[in-house]
């Protein structure tokens, strides 16, 4: 999976307090920054991706309508992340719709072409290979460790972040990626290795 982050040259912290007074360009940068993470996000818990769609589409236009009552943040990231689940869980719940693990779409591959053209392709292959033993075993993970991964490591939330957004107690964020590192670990080496 290729790793989702925000860019980082914004001030979202700045973008956000000028969201808030009306700036409609702060406001359009903070959707252009976002959307794919949270679309992403929000792929980890239905595969309907034009019901994510619609959620990512109505918190942005209920955040425009409520700017004034919104409060300011420290993290942009979290805030929209927070949000944006407790909104998907609401439709999903409503829908009686529930997320399958094995649903998941594959991440992306790298790729790494600074090498001769033969090396890159060997190159590309092993990491094909490899990047899709990993896909298959973070698919195999629980999907509370799946999360707790997804934001350790491709939105590099800290620990207290994660068990916010989880709603979980720090030692439980411990125990969920410990857990699925061993998971991980013990499924690539199965995976890779058996050809």
């Amino acid at each position: 999976m290729a790793r989702q982050r925000t860019s980082p040259k914004i001030d979202e912290v700045k973008l956000w307090d000028e969201f808030r007074s009306g700036n409609q360009p702060a406001f359009a940068t903070l959707y252009q920054e976002y959307v794919n993470v949270l679309f992403h996000y929000c792929s980890h818990f239905s595969q309907d991706r034009a019901l994510i769609k619609d959620c990512i589409h109505d918190l942005f236009v209920e955040l425009w309508r409520h700017r004034q009552n919104i409060g300011p943040t420290t993290s942009v990231r979290f805030y929209l992340m927070a949000s944006i689940k407790r909104k998907l869980v609401r439709h999903i719940t409503a829908e009686q719709k529930f997320c399958n693990p094995d649903d998941l779409r594959p991440g992306e591959g790298f790729t790494d072409s600074d090498r001769s053209y033969e090396m890159a392709l060997i190159q590309n292959e092993e990491d094909t290979h490899l990047n899709s033993c990993l896909t298959r075993a973070l698919d195999r993970l629980p999907r509370r460790q799946r999360e707790a991964v997804y934001l350790k490591f491709y939105q590099n939330m800290g620990n207290e972040e994660i068990s916010k957004l989880m709603d979980i107690n720090i030692q439980s964020v411990y125990n969920l990626i410990f857990g699925a590192l061993g998971n991980l670990k013990k499924h690539v080496s199965i995976e890779r290795f058996a050809i």
